[in-house]
């Protein structure tokens, strides 16, 4: 089945979208390595200038919005390697994804 139309809220990670998020996903992958994640974490602008980052992307990565990367064409599992060095789990995107508080997702969970 293929899909005429965009769905409603969701970000379709196409080939438009991964040429625009290819230096945010390269950066994401590099992650696969701890010395990466390391220089990474010492200084965060540089590494990503080293990516050569869009200004829309390095905003979203210093502001650590999940939904802000995958608008600027972040594919959500490179993006896991990003959201593992900030801390952040599957509850916390998803309350992002959803525009609820981390409180507020996890009780609809329980639902």
């Amino acid at each position: 089945m293929t899909l005429d139309h965009p769905i409603p809220g969701t970000i379709l990670f196409d080939g438009e979208y991964a040429q625009k998020g290819y230096a945010l996903n390269h950066m994401c992958y590099s992650f696969n390595s701890e010395a990466n994640r390391q220089a990474f974490l010492q200084d965060e602008e540089a590494y990503c200038r080293r990516y050569n980052l869009t200004p829309e992307q390095r905003e979203a990565v210093k502001n650590r919005n999940v939904l802000a990367m995958l608008e600027a064409g972040g594919n959500i599992y490179y993006l896991a390697k990003l959201a593992g060095i900030f801390h952040l789990n599957v509850q916390d995107i998803g309350a992002q994804q959803t525009g609820m508080s981390l409180e507020d997702f996890k009780a609809m969970l329980k639902k």
